[in-house]
């Protein structure tokens, strides 16, 4: 999807392709299985494995099974934010649900069931992911937010905006991908993987084939075998056709 949550008709038909070339077809996003169910019914997907929360989730559907949720205490990092970041919006994910947060996000941001608690109600329990935003601050504040923080302990991911996902030490969409891949079999170098954010970089390297959307930042082509064209452009339906057309 891009950056609107808009899935374009043609992207649909090329992975139609994959699909009816019997070949696995798995959504790895930062997104939250709530957030991410919509696409996989759109896709009209078979049932199976969907990485979602930077990896530290996988999901089986149909029917909805929480196959793999990996948490982390939230207490250090909410401290660390309140101290250094004072004002900033946190939430943390309830799987299939939606959030635990301290105040409303902007728009849209975040979808589900939003309950507001205060930092030590958030910092109460283990937890697979924690969101922290900002709509004030720049990316590059978040990028300096995220050094100053240091963040030991965890995986961290700036998003477009000003917005930083904190996952569990190590887990990321390539760690959770070796696990699906696993299951079908699959090595990775026999896996074509897709992705435009920070949060694919570890992905896009471990796969066979990794293949940066052309609305990439710099640092996430680097770490792609190639680029395709803009997600507007049509993004990876080019790459999917050439294999599967």
């Amino acid at each position: 999807m891009d950056r609107n949550g808009l899935l374009p008709h043609a992207v649909a038909e090329a992975v139609d392709l994959v699909v009816q070339a019997r070949v696995p077809v798995v959504l790895s996003t930062g997104r939250s299985w709530h957030g991410t169910r919509a696409v996989f019914e759109e896709l009209g997907l078979p049932p199976g494995p969907t990485v979602c929360s930077n990896g530290a989730v996988i999901v089986r559907y149909p029917p909805q099974e929480i196959i793999k949720a990996i948490t982390f205490d939230p207490r250090p990092v909410i401290t660390q934010v309140e101290e250094f970041a004072p004002g900033s919006l946190i939430a943390v994910e309830e799987i299939g649900r939606g959030y635990r947060l301290n105040n409303r996000f902007p728009g849209d941001d975040l979808t589900g069931e939003l309950i507001i608690e205060d930092a030590e109600q958030l910092s109460s329990r283990p937890v697979t992911r924690v969101i922290v935003r900002d709509p004030t601050r720049s990316e590059e504040d978040f990028e300096a937010l995220a050094r100053h923080l240091g963040l030991h302990g965890v995986t961290y991911f700036v998003g477009w905006s000003a917005w930083l996902d904190i996952a569990p030490d190590g887990v990321n969409k390539a760690t959770a991908l070796a696990e699906v891949a696993a299951g079908f079999g699959v090595s990775a170098g026999d896996v074509l993987a897709f992705g435009d954010g920070r949060n694919d970089i570890e992905m896009l390297r471990w796969a066979g084939r990794g293949v940066a959307i052309g609305d990439a930042p710099e640092e996430v082509k680097a770490a792609a075998d190639d680029v395709t064209e803009s997600f507007d452009q049509g993004g990876p339906t080019a790459e999917l056709r050439h294999w599967f057309g």
